[in-house]
């Protein structure tokens, strides 16, 4: 039996509107190479001046993770050559990063939680792109120079599901903040994920694999389950040591695969030192005290929804994961709904109509209409059953108001006595046998008058006041 060893290194481009160490715009999409300049083309002669928004979003995210603050800084050179960095080197945090060691707890279903150590989380200004075109490359210089805060974690995940609901918890915390758009279809939220394995019980490090650039949540999870296996399966055949050498992989998502990719560079092959052209970051009290107040997080969020609105812990874990559904759940709560209706509204009834490509940002229905279906269904307005039909109309018209779609659709529920206990009587009449038979003791029997009942309104009695009306009149 094999323990498995993960470690992520995760890259989250900040949303300054300028680059780290130039005024270049971070916008995304322009046309290639035209948000340069001679810095971050790496021309000689010009220097490097330090974003201070950068370090004011990295002390956010340090108190997020409770992490140690570090108020003097430095930054180094990292030496490698590549065609996307013009430098010939990047300028990164080594000995002294902003953000030091730090938490997240990861929370599973079965209600247990576990802490996940951060190493650090250090500025560094990210590479350009290289664009690959059958046997011609080309560079974009775009994105050279835009704010990256790299944030490493401890060796103490033990499988690709902890992993995932690490990330997943992270990429909340990043987006709660506002300091990344952390969008990983364009880059700014990717990780390396490290692996490797060892016998159980066993307390030494073996060799790891570096899985580069990920920024899928679902590819992460099969890249490592692939690697897991490939490893286990070369220390079983004896060919470890062949066959599992510190390297950096790529995931082939097409074969479902990882592929060595170059060998992996230890610090000394880097050759760190202290970047000449800057100076140390020093984070004074003013500032530490003005961006360590930070919004609401994702437990914090979940711990007010779970103790105000008495919703479920994982019901309240699946709300707050993503900052838009949690925000959602906010504005439904601000209308009188109970939160456990809402919840299920929001959780299940209105994601299964958004259809692909929509999001709760762009839904149709907002918070307030959502609230308005819920509490019709509270106030006994309509039925459960004809709530479901009133979304699918304000899906479709989204203009119309709840009111008027349940006088347009005629699903408005009969709760006046008169009319229910007219129709009850009716049927318990032309049913006197079974009347007989349920007030002898068969009462199964009370559906049967409950059904009727429901039939003859054509649906449109209270079930509620069915039941009592019906309890009455048989007792």
């Amino acid at each position: 039996m094999f323990e498995v060893i993960i470690g992520l290194e995760v890259h989250a481009q900040l949303n300054t509107n300028s680059k780290l160490f130039c005024s270049c715009a971070t916008s995304f999409g322009e046309e290639p190479n035209t948000n340069v300049c001679p810095t971050c083309l790496g021309l000689p002669g010009a220097l490097p001046v330090l974003n201070k928004e950068a370090v004011h979003k990295a002390i956010m995210l340090g108190t997020a993770l409770k992490s140690k603050i570090n108020k003097k800084s430095i930054f180094n050179r990292k030496n490698y050559f590549y065609p996307d960095l013009p430098n010939g080197y990047q300028i990164s945090q080594f000995e002294v990063p902003v953000v030091g060691l730090g938490e997240l707890i990861i929370d599973f279903e079965d209600g247990s939680s576990k802490k996940i150590g951060v190493t650090r989380a250090h500025l560094e200004n990210d590479a350009g792109k290289n664009i690959h075109a059958g046997n011609v490359s080309h560079v974009d210089l775009n994105r050279a120079g835009t704010p990256l805060l790299e944030i490493v974690s401890e060796p103490d995940m033990r499988s690709a599901e902890e992993a995932i609901l690490y990330l997943k918890k992270l990429h909340s915390i990043v987006r709660y903040l506002g300091i990344s758009d952390a969008n990983m279809q364009e880059g700014s939220f990717r990780c390396d994920v490290n692996v490797s394995i060892r016998p159980k019980g066993d307390e030494k490090l073996y060799t790891r694999c570096e899985i580069k650039n990920m920024n899928s949540f679902k590819f992460i999870e099969k890249a490592i389950k692939y690697e897991v296996n490939r490893q286990i399966e070369a220390w079983e055949d004896g060919v470890y040591e062949q066959e599992v050498v510190q390297e950096t992989r790529l995931f082939d998502p097409e074969k479902g695969e990882t592929r060595s990719m170059r060998g992996k560079e230890d610090a000394a092959d880097y050759r760190y030192f202290p970047d000449p052209d800057l100076l140390p970051v020093v984070i004074t009290d003013e500032m530490m005290e003005k961006y360590s107040q930070i919004p609401e997080l994702p437990d914090e969020k979940k711990a007010r929804f779970v103790n105000d609105f008495g919703i479920k812990e994982y019901d309240a874990s699946v709300i707050t994961a993503s900052l838009e559904t949690a925000n959602f759940f906010d504005e439904m709560m601000k209308e009188g709904v109970s939160g456990k209706n809402a919840a299920i509204w929001l959780t299940v009834e209105l994601p299964a109509r958004l259809t692909e490509g929509m999001t709760l940002e762009t839904s149709p229905v907002d918070a307030k209409k959502l609230a308005g279906v819920v509490k019709a269904i509270e106030d006994g307005t309509i039925s459960g059953k004809a709530a479901k039909e009133v979304l699918d109309f304000l899906m479709q018209k989204p203009e119309m108001q709840v009111d008027a779609v349940i006088e347009e659709l005629g699903l408005k529920q009969v709760s006046d006595d008169g009319a229910i206990l007219e129709i009850i009587d009716g049927i318990l009449s032309a049913n006197q046998d079974k009347v007989e038979e349920y007030r002898s003791g068969k009462d199964k029997l009370f559906g049967f008058f409950v059904g009727q009942t429901m039939k003859a309104s054509k649906g449109s009695a209270n079930p509620a006041k069915v039941n009592e009306l019906l309890k009455q009149r048989l007792g």
